[in-house]
């Protein structure tokens, strides 16, 4: 049974860590997100996520941030083990309910893009 809790150590946290990420890992983009990702030799995933200002204010920004960590930690078991995940919105995610971030990176999700992961 894994557990739906979203701990500290699931997090990527140190701005390093982003730049590091985004140098080397896979991209690939949804309609409404931009996702990289990359091996990190720690046996468990971490997640980061980013919202620009393009995105709407902080409200809104906060709403996307929060619906794309409900949906990570409810489906974290279909994500790949010791991979580093970036998950950064797009301008038009402003208007995404879960249902739809579920539609969406579930459907990224199940392509299995992480198998061919560098």
């Amino acid at each position: 049974m894994s557990s739906f809790s979203f701990s500290k150590k699931e997090r990527l946290l140190n701005p390093i860590e982003y730049v590091k990420l985004n140098r080397v890992g896979r991209r690939e983009d949804t309609a409404h997100f931009k996702i990289v990702f990359a091996p990190n030799g720690l046996g468990i995933s971490r997640l980061g996520i980013t919202v620009g200002r393009r995105t709407g204010n902080s409200v809104v920004r906060n709403k996307v941030k929060r619906l794309i960590r409900e949906f990570y930690r409810l489906h974290k078991a279909g994500f790949p083990q010791g991979c580093d995940i970036l998950i950064a919105a797009k301008q038009g995610a402003r208007h995404l309910d879960y249902r739809r971030v579920k539609e969406e990176l579930g459907a990224f999700i199940q392509d299995k893009k992480f198998a061919s992961s560098p």
